[in-house]
């Protein structure tokens, strides 16, 4: 990962006897996608709203890109891309026309105002819709078209806010392959959400909020291992089972054995399995199926709170 792009530090916020934030701190570097993972009510969306300095803090310190930002530092907040949970387009207008009235907010114009409008059309996926107006657009579309505006200034930051709530599964699919495509890039991405999924397939690193509060942070490996998590290997073998078990078991820990299936728990099963294929192979046992189950951010999060993610 490159520098950091965004640092907070210590955020709070009450609003009278509810602390709705309380002591958040997190990093996110350059071309990195940092999740902020919780339920509804876990307090993320009170944090991204003083990260990008709509809501003034209580406490606590945000730089972006080194320099430190307040709800008047404008300048700063040139260097962020907003994408809210509320839809923020004009649905008499067309794709394109929405694209180029807020480019113009953001003081492009000419060419490089229609060139970029084009550019961000193809990333969303909705060069083919770009003339209809935006009231003609399903539910998805217009979210998909929320998150292009975010992206016309070229942000350093860009901070989505549960960008696929409510959407169809192709829009989601889409919107979710345009941020993978981003933090390519070299865009900082801070993508708050409660589903797992889209943290464990999009996060660099996952920030599990609650109450207001960081519980855990790190890589989805990293805190796994907070729990003692470890992968299920499931072999379904053909011949001596004992034997089986016997020439594998220096490589992981034996969970239970079961007519012809032997299932093993290892720490990482990608890099384990070539190495118990290779040894069950040479100890004359046939594989005749291999599942894998791997341990999830929705078991960490239980753990840490006591709760579902989706409570």
């Amino acid at each position: 990962m490159g520098d950091p792009i965004l640092v907070c530090r210590d955020l709070r916020k009450a609003y009278g006897d509810l602390v709705a934030v309380d002591g958040v701190s997190f990093s996110i570097a350059e071309g990195e996608t940092y999740g902020l993972l919780g339920p509804n009510g876990a307090g993320k969306t009170t944090a991204i709203s003083m990260v990008v300095g709509i809501l003034a803090r209580d406490g606590g310190e945000v730089l972006v890109d080194g320099e430190p930002l307040t709800p008047s530092r404008t300048r700063v907040k040139a260097k962020i891309g907003y994408v809210p949970q509320e839809l923020a387009v004009y649905p008499d207008l067309s794709g394109r026309e929405n694209l180029r009235f807020f480019a113009r907010l953001y003081g492009l114009s000419g060419a490089r105002l229609r060139q970029r409008s084009d550019e961000v059309l193809e990333l969303v996926g909705l060069a083919d819709r770009a003339g209809d107006p935006v009231k003609e657009y399903s539910g998805g579309m217009k979210r998909r078209l929320n998150v292009g505006l975010g992206l016309l200034h070229r942000p350093r930051l860009l901070v989505l806010d549960e960008p696929t709530a409510g959407v169809d599964p192709q829009s989601r699919n889409a919107i979710l392959d345009s941020v993978e495509k981003l933090a390519e890039g070299g865009i900082a991405v801070l993508y708050t959400t409660h589903y797992m999924e889209e943290a464990e397939r999009l996060c660099d690193r996952v920030g599990i909020i609650d109450l207001g509060q960081i519980r855990a942070e790190g890589t989805r490996r990293e805190l796994i291992s907070l729990v003692g998590e470890r992968d299920r290997i499931s072999l379904t073998v053909d011949g001596d089972l004992p034997a089986a078990v016997a020439a594998v078991s220096g490589l992981g820990q034996t969970a239970g054995t079961a007519d012809s299936q032997v299932d093993l728990l290892v720490d990482d099963a990608r890099t384990a399995l070539p190495e118990i294929m290779d040894t069950l192979a040479r100890a004359g046992a046939g594989v005749r199926s291999v599942s894998v189950t791997e341990p999830n951010l929705e078991a960490v999060f239980l753990h840490l709170t006591g709760k579902a993610l989706r409570d």
